[in-house]
């Protein structure tokens, strides 16, 4: 195992000062790149050794989902693996839950249980706020709801850094359903606090003047603002989150907002095109762009494990005994 790499992670792990990884907004930039960079540390020692790693060896990781996601819980238990912990997963429908239990004390019997770290998904936003008051082990938040969903904006963030070497200066367009989406809050808090100049595009019923007063750009025209993106995030439309239709259909979104070929003739010839899944073909993305040379969008989940050993690592670490 290289030396120059375990010296590395070290020294990560002495510049990491948190308890949880609840947010993006609460963190700085420097909180934001001793993460990402932990993420490229330890992708490069996991292919070095290819094998899974020692280094949460003896650790249980607990996977709390009281909202379904097979990709997120899935990224969660594979970055845990790979770190040599066991994970214990627990889903709402037919727990104790369900028969009354409350939320604190189901994390407080898993607790109990020997987890060393709960990753908590919610449909209320600041649930893992909650948890992490409630809780003497870490907590990692896999998405609250429409608040924040920390580790997707940290792998689109990952992604973009490295293709483009740095965040600082590049202009970088959020898509879609900004209102209901914890994806574009994490994006947007990580991405301005590196230095981008980030762009959140869609319906005004879905994409709200105030947020120009955070010094971001509200467009409401894709096709205005297409040729000065350096990359594009297409956010899905969460109709699970609205209580109305925000447009009359979702062809006429297709046709306003869609990444399609015809686009993609006006955009950057170096543009990326992300998107945090699941992807609607034809709604927010056309197949051909979707597969594409420009769409960076597998790469993405391959980072989302990276990012998430990272914070399990970083948090673990710090209760580890000397």
């Amino acid at each position: 195992m290289s030396t120059e790499l375990d010296q590395e992670l070290s020294r990560l792990a002495g510049a990491w000062h948190h308890d949880h990884l609840l947010d993006l907004e609460s963190l700085s930039a420097e909180d934001i790149t001793v993460l990402l960079d932990t993420a490229e540390h330890l992708l490069a020692r996991f292919n070095q050794a290819g094998r899974k790693l020692d280094l949460l060896t003896g650790r249980t990781v607990a996977n709390l989902f009281f909202e379904n996601s097979t990709r997120t819980r899935n990224s969660f238990s594979l970055a845990a693996k790979r770190l040599g912990a066991d994970t214990v997963e627990f889903a709402a429908s037919g727990s104790s839950v369900a028969k009354g239990e409350t939320f604190i004390d189901t994390a407080k019997t898993i607790e109990a249980m020997g987890a060393g770290a709960v990753v908590v998904r919610h449909s209320t936003p600041g649930t893992s706020h909650l948890l992490a008051e409630h809780l003497n082990c870490p907590v990692l938040n896999a998405g609250d709801g429409p608040h924040e969903h920390p580790t997707q904006g940290l792998l689109d963030i990952l992604t973009i850094r490295q293709h483009r070497k740095q965040i600082s200066g590049l202009t970088i367009a959020l898509v879609g359903d900004i209102a209901h989406s914890r994806t574009a809050r994490s994006n947007i808090f990580g991405l301005q606090k590196l230095g981008a100049h980030v762009i959140v595009c869609g319906p005004a019923t879905l994409v709200s003047k105030q947020w120009e007063t955070l010094g971001i750009e509200v467009a409401h025209n894709l096709d205005d603002v297409l040729p000065r993106c350096d990359v594009l995030n297409l956010l899905r439309i969460q109709f699970e989150r609205q209580a109305t239709r925000p447009f009359p259909s979702v062809r006429e979104y297709a046709l306003l907002y869609a990444m399609d070929a015809r686009r993609m003739q006006r955009a950057k010839d170096d543009i990326l095109i992300m998107a945090p899944g699941p992807i609607n073909r034809g709604v927010e993305i056309t197949p051909e762009v979707a597969d594409g040379p420009h769409s960076v969008i597998l790469q993405q989940v391959s980072n989302g494990i990276a990012v998430r050993m990272a914070g399990l690592w970083l948090l673990l670490e710090r209760t580890l005994p000397n």
